[in-house]
């Protein structure tokens, strides 16, 4: 089974965890700058392929970011690894 999209929030939420700017997250996953503008604006689950968002995820998931999805006890979020 696949797993649940992140959000533009969680993204937003994750970028700020790391104090990253989204230069930074285009930087760290290989996605441009432009897609990443674009992905955080419409709210909700991330409307892009499912490679890039996977990209994007991956480069938080390094970093020790955690995403909470609803379910996990609570709603969504993000946390440090920890």
């Amino acid at each position: 089974m696949a797993e649940p999209r992140i959000t533009a929030e969680q993204v937003r939420a994750a970028r700020a965890l790391l104090r990253w700017e989204q230069k930074d997250l285009a930087d760290k996953s290989g996605v441009s700058h432009p897609t990443v503008v674009r992905l955080e604006r419409d709210p909700g689950p991330l409307k892009g392929y499912a490679r890039t968002v996977a990209a994007i995820r991956e480069a938080f998931e390094r970093e020790g970011v955690v995403f909470l999805m609803k379910g996990d006890g609570g709603g969504e979020g993000v946390r440090r690894r920890g």
